[in-house]
């Protein structure tokens, strides 16, 4: 009996046996479906809102929430596409991110549903961080540049050029860049670029690449992942939470 009690004790406070379900949220922004994916690590847990690739909300940015949400935060991955559009081929991947591109002002219309759905769920709007993948990244900047209060905003070898006529003067909060050097789709020279724009506009961030390590680096069990870099990207990511919204 004198090792069952600590053996109970074990299991009854293990924080990933008790870790919240994620849940599927079916939200609409002007009178158009989407369907995001909520999970709660608590009332007063820091939030993330998480914004997925050019292939819409898949299991993959889920698994990034799951894995989160065993660490203490509240995620809400948002949906940019559209309820039951998560395109497979490349073409419709470029058209669906292209119209979000052209059309800056429905992005951020996107975005910002996406946050208030967050805070409809229980999320604590008040200490978010915003993270995203390849497209996402790209939309994360977005949000960024137009001045929503986050903790801070994470970039994993997302887009980093500046829209002509946009520029970081509303940003808040810090910004962390993380990049694989040998990413050929999005440059190092768009990198310095971003770099130079932070600097002048006088915003705190940070900015990491990792050796070897293509465009979409972090994505498992695609040809593109490297698992070195994955995982210090990843690391430094949970650092930076740490530092900035607890």
């Amino acid at each position: 009996m004198k090792h069952v009690l600590p053996f109970l004790i074990i299991i009854l406070c293990s924080p990933v046996l008790f870790a919240a379900a994620g849940k599927d949220i079916t939200y609409t922004i002007a009178n158009e479906p989407f369907q995001g994916y909520y999970v709660s690590a608590g009332k007063n847990a820091p939030l993330v809102l998480l914004l997925h690739d050019w292939d819409g909300l898949t299991d993959y940015e889920t698994q990034r929430a799951d894995m989160l949400a065993e660490m203490g935060y509240s995620v809400f991955a948002a949906d940019l596409f559209g309820a039951g559009i998560r395109p497979t081929l490349v073409e419709d991947k470029r058209q669906h991110t292209g119209e979000l591109y052209q059309d800056r002002g429905r992005m951020r219309a996107l975005l910002n549903g996406a946050l208030q759905t967050a805070g409809d769920q229980g999320g604590n709007i008040d200490n978010l961080v915003v993270m995203g993948y390849c497209f996402g990244g790209a939309a994360v900047l977005e949000m960024a540049r137009s001045g929503v209060p986050a903790k801070g905003y994470v970039t994993f070898h997302g887009g980093l050029q500046t829209p002509e006529g946009q520029d970081y003067s509303k940003a808040q909060g810090s910004l962390l860049i993380l990049h694989g050097t040998a990413d050929t789709a999005i440059t190092m020279d768009q990198f310095a670029q971003l770099a130079t724009e932070l600097e002048r506009a006088g915003i705190k961030h940070e900015m990491i690449t990792y050796s070897g390590a293509p465009h979409a680096f972090t994505v498992f069990g695609a040809p593109s992942y490297r698992k070195d870099a994955d995982e210090k990207s990843w690391q430094r990511f949970t650092e930076f939470l740490t530092t900035v919204s607890r």
